[in-house]
């Protein structure tokens, strides 16, 4: 007899797994379909609509809304923040959108409730799925939002049968539901019986809840199913509730521990922010419960369900037939009422919290600046004033999220340009200072050509990712664009390398060239900052395409530039012994007529021209 309880306990832990499994699944299935409807508007609203903490509040509130998921947002704003699309500041006023926008989950689950969830999910399905074999990207991508719709209904209504409903067992004239019951309700009773410790258990439980299933948004939503269920009263789910707002945050911060400073930061105030409304929010608990209580309408437990409640639904529900004995009508009546009840909760915490500290927003920002302080610097570090703050410090955990990462990969791609460029200054001031020493400039330039390697890496594995999530269109064209960008940019920073090396090679060895072909270089490499200059204003500003007749003007010129210099390099190796000085010479023209290719292949590339 031990031996098929134990049974039917797994195969009942598994039937909770697979509802929770399509639920998770039907959301990110219904999260990235919105992605792709949505294309590069989204994203750029993520990148752009953050002037001020309002705002990012409004951004947050949008993605957070579209995505279904608080997390998946905050990873978001952590590796913009790392990818410096948004400052600290702005990156708060996110973060407070985005809690208030997975409350719409609540509303979503507790509005819809009210229908059969698998009545309603299956013909969703069925509308969405022949869409997804159509041509058009449109229909498709509207076809799979349909059908992660219906599956997160359809693993919701399989999550409700599986978990078992406590009024209905206590029903049961079988023994063992009988027992059941008795267990839940004793384990149920006996951790609610510590009085407002009681809030604090099960707070610590919707943070170990959030944790596992890692969205705050699938938390409340089994937090409402197990309330309809009997399990639990409304001011368990309630501390659970809150319990989730802290959980949410972990996702967060695990992003933020490969990245830079600021990235840390955003992931503290996000900390910060849940856990001081958290705070205030336990020492008006009661009174807070009952002023939703007061402004939502309707009985959340059978006890207090009135007549007129009663009245009203047997009047609703008697075309059907069903529903009109009182036990089911009162049962029927509070499972509507308690997920109103949570997502008001739910809501109105989260608007109170923003309200209380939206004009504290700076003081979050600096208290995350102590929490997280910047390392002491040590002789290793580049010297002040050069690039240290624009090579590659790692990303962390990227958002797995197709469209919205293009933003993040955008801006590595600027910087990755902003470092091939800062390289080949670096070139110049080498090779136009031979008297002074170098040694420290060449040393951090050989360091920042392994550092273009790892971030040409990582760009190219996150645009095969981006490839993988089956993008709009226009973006897919634009995943392309951006592998040859890379690509190209890669080269140009081993072009520099190797002009470094020749650079430094010239003067070690005390090769002598003549004043007048210093002076050429200059005019060459001024050529050379005009392409890049070209390109990276296309980089950092979207709107503007780089001109291809401009670019092209630009290349004839470095054409014909390294042609003449290099007749006259031949010329002086026929009249002069300094041969193998005009020889370095010779190799640096080259080098930087390739790197004139490759600037000419990035505005192709940034035009779509094969």
């Amino acid at each position: 007899m031990q031996h098929i309880d134990i049974w039917e306990f797994v195969i009942g832990f598994l039937y909770v797994l697979g509802g929770l499994g399509i639920f998770l699944f039907g959301m990110r299935v219904m999260s990235e379909g919105i992605q792709k409807v949505a294309g590069d508007g989204m994203r750029r609203i993520m990148a752009t609509m953050t002037q001020n903490r309002f705002f990012g509040l409004m951004t947050g509130l949008l993605v957070t809304c579209l995505v279904q998921s608080s997390s998946a947002t905050t990873v978001m704003v952590v590796s913009f923040v790392n990818a410096q699309l948004l400052t600290l500041m702005e990156s708060i006023g996110v973060i407070m959108g985005a809690n208030l926008g997975t409350t719409l989950t609540g509303w979503i689950i507790a509005t819809i409730g009210k229908f059969s969830l698998s009545k309603l999910a299956l013909p969703i399905i069925g509308v969405g799925l022949p869409m997804i074999f159509a041509s058009k990207p449109v229909f498709k991508n509207l076809g799979e939002v349909l059908v992660g719709f219906g599956l997160l209904f359809f693993g919701l209504s399989e999550l409700k049968d599986a978990v078992p409903d406590v009024k209905s067992l206590l029903k049961s004239s079988e023994l063992k539901d009988q027992l059941l019951v008795q267990e839940i309700q004793s384990f149920v009773e006996k951790l609610n019986s510590f009085g407002f410790g009681s809030v604090l258990i099960f707070l610590v439980i919707g943070i170990l809840l959030t944790l596992l299933v890692q969205s705050s948004s699938a938390a409340m939503g089994i937090t409402i199913i197990v309330a309809i269920n009997g399990w639990i009263n409304f001011e368990i789910a309630a501390a659970i509730v809150l319990g989730e707002n802290i959980g949410t945050t972990v996702t967060a911060w695990l992003a933020s521990l490969g990245a830079n400073l600021n990235a840390k930061r955003a992931a503290r105030a996000h900390l910060l922010f849940n856990l001081t409304g958290v705070c205030w929010m336990l020492v008006l608990f009661y009174p807070f419960i009952g002023m939703v209580d007061e402004i939502m309408p309707g009985a959340i437990y059978q006890n207090d369900v009135t007549k007129e409640e009663l009245a009203n639904y047997r009047e609703a529900h008697l075309q059907e037939g069903d529903g009109l004995e009182d036990g089911k009508a009162r049962k029927a009546i509070v499972d509507v009422n308690i997920p109103l009840h949570l997502s008001l909760f739910h809501t109105l915490f989260n608007l109170c919290n923003i309200c209380l500290l939206i004009g504290f927003a700076p003081h979050l920002g600096r208290l995350a600046e102590k929490m997280v302080k910047p390392r002491k610097r040590t002789d290793k570090d580049p010297v002040p004033g050069s690039l240290a703050s624009i090579h590659y410090e790692g990303s962390g955990l990227l958002p797995k999220t197709g469209e919205l990462n293009l933003a993040l990969v955008e801006a590595e791609v600027d910087r990755l340009a902003a470092v091939t460029r800062y390289m080949f200054e670096g070139f110049v001031d080498v090779f136009e200072h031979p008297e002074e020493d170098r040694g420290k400039l060449i040393n951090e330039l050989n360091e920042l050509e392994d550092k273009c390697d790892e971030l040409t890496f990582e760009i190219t594995q996150t645009l095969i990712h981006c490839t993988t999530e089956s993008l709009a269109g226009e973006s897919a064209l634009h995943v392309t664009s951006l592998l040859r960008v890379t690509a190209e940019l890669e080269d140009i920073g081993d072009c520099c390398h190797r002009l470094v090396q020749l650079a430094h090679r010239k003067y070690r060895k005390q090769r002598i060239l003549p004043e007048e072909t210093k002076k050429e270089i200059k005019i060459f490499s001024e050529q050379i900052l005009d392409f890049m200059e070209l390109y990276q204003t296309h980089l950092k500003d979207k709107t503007v395409l780089p001109e291809m007749e401009v670019a092209e003007q630009i290349e004839q010129r470095i054409d014909a530039s390294r042609k003449m210099l290099r007749k006259s390099a031949v010329k002086r190796m026929k009249e002069s012994e300094n041969v193998k000085a005009e020889m370095i010479y010779v190799d640096i023209l080259n080098e930087m007529e390739r790197i004139g290719n490759d600037a000419l292949n990035i505005v192709h590339a940034l035009n779509h021209v094969v």
